[in-house]
């Protein structure tokens, strides 16, 4: 058995054991579920609140299926992302302050394996998070809104998943370079901070991986550029290499910081 099955396959009993593929996915599918629910029955849920002004109306506008799924995504972009970074931003971090790592670096066993299982194992935990609280929500929603075309639906949430895999890059990078709590703070500003900075200025440059979650929703709007979308991609995938190699390099370089 190769040294990376072996390390993945110690990551995968420590997502187990620490109950990350139960309640990582419970929180995604809660967000997905809670978004049609939500919008269905919000006049509903007004009405029985209660305490409105008499002959008071409000009107809300007719939702189509498209719009709920952007709904869903940006609830996934807030605190889906929040919970994965800080569910993972330990993963290497973590092992050096504890001295777990002392067990990996006395072994003749390369960074980049260790770093790789980790990352790997990440983005697994995250990918199916996103997929199942996806079809969760799209239950749902077609049953409350209606359906959008199951070949964009299904091109949108490998474009997501793609994204997970960059976060996630982003994220076990920053914990092999840096101490939990500015890796957090790292993270967060990469990610989180980065995409409303882009939502607010981003209008001045078109490809950054930061956009790749909006040219996948625009499979279901259909309002897709794809040279915007591929090379959007193609940036994406730089990044995702980039902060591998930097996150390898972290790993090596840190093994010095491990306490025994």
């Amino acid at each position: 058995m190769t040294q990376f099955s072996v390390l993945l396959k110690k990551e995968f009993l420590e997502s187990w054991r620490s109950f990350k593929f139960l309640w990582i996915p419970l929180v995604f599918i809660f967000l997905g579920v809670t978004e049609p629910l939500t919008n269905y029955y919000i006049e509903d849920i007004l009405a029985a609140v209660g305490n409105m002004p008499e002959g008071f109306e409000m009107l809300f506008p007719e939702l189509t299926a498209a719009d709920i799924l952007l709904s869903t995504t940006g609830q996934y972009q807030l605190i889906g992302l929040l919970v994965l970074i800080s569910a993972f931003i330990g993963s290497v971090s973590r092992e050096r302050h504890n001295g777990t790592a002392t067990l990996l670096y006395v072994r003749p066993i390369s960074a980049a394996v260790i770093f790789m299982s980790k990352w790997v194992m990440a983005s697994i935990v995250s990918i199916v998070s996103a997929v199942l609280g996806y079809l969760a929500s799209m239950y749902y929603t077609v049953i409350l809104f209606g359906s959008v075309a199951v070949d964009d639906f299904v091109k949108m949430l490998l474009t997501y998943c793609v994204w997970l895999v960059l976060v996630m890059a982003i994220t076990i990078a920053m914990s092999a370079a840096f101490q939990t709590g500015v890796a957090a703070a790292i993270a967060i500003i990469l990610i989180p901070v980065g995409l409303f900075v882009d939502s607010a200025i981003g209008g001045f440059w078109t490809w950054t991986p930061w956009k790749l979650v909006n040219h996948g929703l625009s499979f279901v709007t259909d309002t897709i550029i794809i040279a915007d979308f591929q090379m959007t991609l193609l940036f994406t995938v730089i990044a995702i290499i980039s902060f591998s190699g930097l996150g390898i390099l972290a790993t090596k370089r840190n093994w010095r910081l491990t306490k025994v």
